[in-house]
């Protein structure tokens, strides 16, 4: 993984401008990672994908983007940082156009995997142009703006989607990105400077290829699993099979190339290491949870499309405000303290999910996804400054990449399989519960429950339309469990990590990238 060049900090012209079109384009990906979410049903109807395929909308995304975000530095470094990030802009503005014009599930999803492709870039990119025309002093300011128009995305996503859907049309989520994209190509093609070219940049392709495999063998792995049948399918056998190959000879090459993709002395620091697991963890309960959110409000509770984006839409601002209050604490309070806090702030939320019924009240879901995303904004500061703290500074733009790659794959693998156990448990919870809906249980016997007879087709249609419902109020009981779990697992793993000795010169946002 190469580090992007960076210029010498001084004085530069137009830096308002340059600013203001950088934050255009990192507010354009921000906004694409949950403005589908709400629309999903809606883009589900119009290609006649099951529930579980309509996730792949935004599974190809997350993993198209985990697998292009390592290579941005040497792109940069070998093509010119201003080059790569105007391909990126048109190639994201036209994936985007092309998104909104699908047809089909194949389609759509093709065209969300050329979106994650171009998008990849943007992020780290821009990021690298700010810290190149802001001083030392000024970068503080700068990277908190940075950081709110990454925070914008999960704020405004649901909202706006929502608003599009119901008033235009889906399409319209992704049309969006047409007129932001070309402010942020006219104003970087003017304002931003080129930097000069590496030519002896260099990418380990093997090692890429082998990561690229591995990822995208996975997420087809746990996508299709629950469609074929796991282990009874060729498919999966052969998918497994590849994954586990392209992942141990990237273990292999990593461990014995002379100079590998990924750097094997990065895991020798305790922190990066624990933190790794950490930021998975953390990617799988946050989108995971969206994922969950939407069928849940839309579907069980019947809310409209717009409805559901309000009340989801709290959730990113809770993160946002508990951002800026947290990074006032780094430095005062142990950082360890402040992650503690964020698990168990996460976990209550999860646990509070479980009891949700679709009668929950709109202000309950409102108040507890603002907590849900507060628990997130004590996790992402806390957890960047420690993962970094006792890193060597020449190793941090590898380990950069490998940190937002693992929470990249964290998203896809979570939503992926809270997805499948949703499908499987509302199986599973359907033949548990009707097992008690016979003409010989008494309850059916009684005059109240004439209406659901069993010896009726009338009674039979109305029992199953109620034992679904049940068995998926339940199924989504479970996942939200699962999640609760996972968040309270990784607690004890704090105590693995080694406070600093001295406060690091840490560029917080990278665990927004």
């Amino acid at each position: 993984m190469s580090s992007i060049p960076s210029a010498a900090t001084t004085p530069v012209a137009n830096r308002g401008a340059i600013t203001a079109c950088i934050i255009l384009a990192v507010i354009m990906q921000a906004l694409d990672t949950t403005i589908a979410n709400v629309a999903l049903p809606y883009i589900q109807g119009s290609v006649a994908a099951s529930a579980d395929q309509i996730n792949w909308v935004l599974t190809s995304y997350i993993v198209a983007a985990a697998i292009m975000t390592p290579p941005s530095g040497f792109l940069a470094a070998k093509f010119g940082r201003k080059r790569v990030l105007l391909v990126a802009i048109v190639g994201f503005v036209a994936a985007s156009v092309l998104c909104g014009l699908a047809q089909s599930l194949p389609q759509i999803v093709g065209f969300r995997l050329l979106q994650g492709l171009f998008g990849a870039a943007l992020v780290p990119l821009s990021q690298g142009i700010l810290l190149d025309i802001y001083s030392t002093e000024e970068r503080g300011s700068a990277m908190a703006l940075f950081g709110v128009s990454v925070m914008v995305g999960p704020v405004l996503g649901p909202v706006i989607g929502g608003w599009l859907t119901e008033n235009i049309s889906w399409r319209w989520v992704f049309y969006i990105n047409v007129p932001i994209g070309a402010l942020a190509f006219a104003g970087i093609s003017i304002f931003v400077k080129e930097t000069r070219l590496d030519t002896q940049a260099k990418l380990d392709w093997f090692g890429f290829g082998m990561l690229s495999l591995g990822i995208a063998s996975l997420q087809l792995f746990l996508d299709r699993g629950g469609q074929l049948d796991w282990f009874s399918s060729g498919e999966i056998l052969v998918e497994a099979i590849v994954c586990a190959s392209a992942f141990y000879l990237l273990v292999i090459h990593t461990l014995t190339a002379e100079k590998s993709f990924i750097n094997p002395r990065l895991f020798l620091d305790q922190n990066f290491a624990v933190s790794m697991l950490f930021i998975f963890v953390v990617g799988v309960t946050y989108l995971a949870s969206l994922a969950l959110m939407t069928p849940y409000l839309q579907s069980l509770m019947g809310y409209p499309v717009v409805t559901a984006g309000i009340v989801m839409g709290p959730r990113g601002l809770g993160t946002m405000v508990c951002m800026f209050v947290v990074g006032r604490l780094i430095g005062k309070v142990d950082t360890r303290i402040l992650l503690f806090a964020g698990l168990a702030i996460t976990a209550w939320a999860m646990y509070d999910m479980i009891g949700w019924t679709p009668d929950v009240s709109q202000w309950t879901i409102i108040s507890v996804g603002f907590i849900q995303g507060a628990g997130l904004g004590f996790l992402f500061v806390p957890l960047t400054t420690i993962a970094f703290a006792t890193l060597p500074a020449e190793m941090r733009g590898d380990g950069t990449g490998l940190y937002n790659l693992s929470r990249n794959i964290g998203s896809s693998v979570g939503i992926a399989v809270v997805s499948a156990l949703l499908i499987e448990n509302t199986q599973i919870n359907h033949a548990s519960i009707a097992a008690y809906v016979t003409p010989f249980n008494h309850a059916f016997q009684a005059p109240a429950a004439a209406g659901l007879d069993p010896m009726t087709a009338v009674g039979r249609a109305s029992l199953d339309s109620i034992v679904t419902l049940q068995a998926t109020i339940i199924a989504y009981m479970d996942d939200f469990k699962l999640l609760m779990i996972m968040s309270l697992a990784v607690m004890p793993l704090v105590f693995l990590l080694r406070k600093p000795k001295a406060p690091p010169a840490v560029d917080h946002s990278v665990a927004m990238e």
